[in-house]
C-alpha cells in the first residue's frame, strides 16, 4: 500500500507570522514604503493616534528589503517550529506579542529620532527560548549557556563597537525577553509538579486508613 505524501501546516502561528510579515513587505514595496512606515515601524508618535498603538505591535511584521525579509525569516522558520510543538499555539502567539510590545515600547521611550522595525527581536526571543526545552530534565543545557555568551554577548559587543544601523539593543532585549519566558514556563512547570506531590503526601493518611475502600464499596453496592 503505497503511502501519501501530505503537506502539514505544522506550526501554524510561526507560518502565520511569517505569511503576514511577507504581505507587509509586498505592501510597502507596493506602496514606495509608506505602508511600511505607517503600519510596521515604530517612532515616537503622539499617544493620541490609534496607529501609535498598532505600531507597538506591528513593527516587527515590517522590513525594509527582501535580504532584511529572509535573514529573519530563515531562522525564524528554522527554531519557531520547535518553540511552538514544545509550549503550544497560545503560548507561542503570546511570547511574539510581548516580544514586539517590549521592543516597541523601549524604541518609543528612549530613541525618539530613530525608526525600528524588524522580527529580529522576535527571533532572538526564539533562539534563546529554544535553548529552554531540554531545561528541567537533567539540569541545565549547556546550549543554553552557549547561547547566552555567543548570542547576547556578541550583540552587546556590537552595540559598544559598531556604528551600523542593526538594532543590537533589539537584539539583546529579545534574547533577555526569550530568557524570561524560559525561566517563567520552566517555573510554572515546577510549581505544577510540586503540586501533583504535595497531592500525593496529602492523600496518603487516607489511603492507609483504608476508607477510600469503603466509600468506593458503598458506591458501587
Amino acid at each position: 500500500m503505497k503511502r501519501r505524501l501530505v503537506i502539514r501546516f505544522n506550526a501554524p502561528v510561526i507560518l502565520t507570522f511569517a505569511l503576514l510579515a511577507l504581505l507587509a513587505l509586498l505592501l510597502g514595496n507596493w506602496t514606495d514604503g509608506a505602508t511600511t512606515y505607517r503600519y510596521f515601524s515604530v517612532y515616537r508618535s503622539a499617544l493620541s493616534d490609534p496607529l501609535t498603538y498598532v505600531r507597538f505591535f506591528g513593527h516587527v511584521l515590517g522590513h525594509a528589503d527582501y535580504d532584511h525579509y529572509m535573514g529573519n525569516m530563515l531562522l525564524l522558520l528554522l527554531v519557531g517550529p520547535g518553540i511552538e510543538e514544545k509550549y503550544g499555539h497560545r503560548t507561542t502567539a503570546l511570547c511574539i506579542a510581548a516580544t514586539a510590545l517590549v521592543t516597541g515600547l523601549v524604541q518609543f521611550l528612549f530613541f525618539p529620532t530613530t525608526v525600528l522595525l524588524g522580527a529580529s527581536g522576535v527571533v532572538f526571543m526564539m533562539i534563546v527560548l529554544s535553548s529552554f526545552t531540554e531545561m528541567g530534565k537533567e539540569g541545565i543545557p549547556i546550549t543554553l549557556i552557549l547561547v547566552v555568551i555567543f548570542y547576547l554577548g556578541g550583540e552587546l559587543l556590537d552595540g559598544l563597537t559598531s556604528s551600523d544601523n542593526v538594532s543590537q539593543l533589539t537584539h539583546i532585549i529579545g534574547g533577555l525577553c526569550g530568557l524570561v519566558f524560559g525561566l517563567g514556563i520552566v517555573a510554572v512547570y515546577i510549581c505544577i509538579s510540586l503540586d501533583d506531590v504535595c497531592k500525593v503526601f496529602l492523600c496518603l493518611p487516607r489511603l492507609r486508613s483504608g476508607k477510600w475502600v469503603n466509600s468506593v464499596t458503598r458506591e458501587n453496592l
